[in-house]
């Protein structure tokens, strides 16, 4: 039997949902800008690498100031990484991608393993899985603009953002179970 949110609860998985749907919204926005060539790609960046800050400024509500900047600066590390592995396929320069590839999951497993360090209920393959669908789904995103196949871009962000929806759900849950006496 599912119990019903109560008003703490429900503005919790409101500003987690709002937050990471920033993070995949301003993440396609950058994709198509850089894509296209058009000038709006470094004020998209800006924005993103910005949001990373308030997804740490929430974290740091429930495990303190350190950890939202550690979390900060990892999913800054994100999308610098990101920034390159586009450039780097929009070039052709298929070395650097595979280099910024690696960089990419790799700094997805430093976020998993983070998390799962901050809270018991966000077990780390769960984490790391719900990343790397992240990763890939963006990934077949970005291969979808840079090749005008914008059909398949619009499906793999409608993917995108369904499962950014389950990562800001799990992440809120997490945090409920784990402060219980913080949403009564």
């Amino acid at each position: 039997m599912q119990t019903m949110m109560n008003e703490k609860e429900h503005s919790l998985a409101v500003g987690m949902r709002k937050l990471w749907s920033d993070h995949v919204f301003y993440t396609r926005e950058y994709i198509i800008a850089a894509g296209l060539g058009t000038a709006n790609a470094d004020a998209a960046a800006e924005i993103l690498l910005k949001n990373q800050e308030h997804i740490g400024d929430a974290v740091s509500q429930y495990y303190g100031k350190d950890a939202g900047n550690k979390l900060t600066g990892l999913l800054k590390q994100h999308i610098k990484i990101a920034v390159e592995l586009v450039g780097a396929a929009k070039n052709g320069n298929q070395q650097k991608f595979q280099e910024e590839d690696k960089q990419w999951s790799d700094n997805a497993e430093e976020i998993a393993k983070f998390l799962s360090g901050a809270n018991p209920n966000w077990p780390r393959r769960d984490v790391s899985d719900l990343l790397k669908q992240h990763l890939d789904l963006t990934k077949k995103e970005a291969v979808a603009v840079l090749g005008k196949k914008w059909k398949e871009a619009v499906l793999a962000f409608d993917d995108i953002y369904t499962e950014i929806l389950t990562l800001a759900d799990a992440l809120y849950k997490g945090i409920v179970k784990q402060f219980p006496d913080k949403f009564r």
